[in-house]
């Protein structure tokens, strides 16, 4: 049960946030949901990969484990990778847009919500959302940097799987994961950028991806692939343990 609302530093002045991750705080996920704004941190440490919807838009994840409930970056230690997808870092924050008129024009401005039945949430222990003064404290500070980025990251995942898609590039793959002869996995119903297509682009339309600043993100996509090998070593290194 969820019960968001407009996060006031009156209201909720006493408030902390337990920003550890673990499983408690639902964190131990098999995948993400990520954004082309973060596509640079990410490909440094997971593999990125497209779905589908079942209205048909694409959207990017990042795989972070093979089988169900199964964050391989998870531990007791916390979440150990250099960067944690925007999405699992924001705690019980979200953004809103606030609709209002000012001298009959009309202004649509970001606020930001809290959930107060988040378990990350109390009195006792944790970072202080606001200051004693009421002002934002640096950790409130920290989650609208993140928040931002989801915010510009979701309209900006519009305009690159559109554009990906007049190309042609969005390709299905077929991911299947070998750890031994009889550890074996298929992560169904993915999508990834085709190489071979990329290759064969124009220089107009090359151009065209890097005037409007997507070509990064494919190039991010298509070397995170790389981190699968990763998710095997964790894997191997998880089930060596668990023996």
């Amino acid at each position: 049960m969820s019960k968001i609302v407009v996060l006031d530093n009156v209201e909720h002045k006493d408030l902390k946030v337990q920003i550890h991750h673990s499983e408690e705080f639902g964190d131990n996920i098999n995948q993400a949901l990520v954004f082309p704004t973060e596509f640079m941190e990410l490909q440094r440490e997971y593999p990125i990969f497209f779905r589908k919807s079942p209205e048909g838009d694409f959207y990017a994840v990042v795989l972070l484990g093979l089988d169900r409930e199964e964050n391989l970056f998870l531990n007791s230690d916390g979440w150990q990778a250099r960067y944690v997808p925007a999405i699992q870092d924001r705690g019980p924050f979200s953004i809103a847009l606030h609709e209002r008129q000012i001298d009959g024009v009309r202004h649509v401005e970001p606020i930001i919500n809290i959930d107060l039945e988040h378990p990350r949430l109390n009195g006792d222990i944790g970072e202080n959302v606001f200051l004693p003064q009421g002002g934002n404290s640096p950790y409130l500070q920290q989650v609208s940097q993140v928040l931002q980025r989801i915010h510009v990251g979701a309209n900006a995942a519009k305009a690159f799987f559109s554009e990906l898609d007049a190309l042609g590039l969005i390709e299905p793959i077929a991911l299947d994961i070998s750890l031994s002869d009889t550890a074996k996995y298929t992560v169904p119903d993915v999508f990834t950028i085709s190489k071979e297509k990329m290759i064969s682009l124009s220089g107009n339309d090359l151009a065209k991806l890097n005037s409007l600043g997507l070509l990064e993100h494919c190039f991010a996509v298509m070397s995170s692939a790389g981190n699968v090998s990763r998710l095997i070593e964790l894997k191997t290194i998880k089930n060596a343990q668990t023996v």
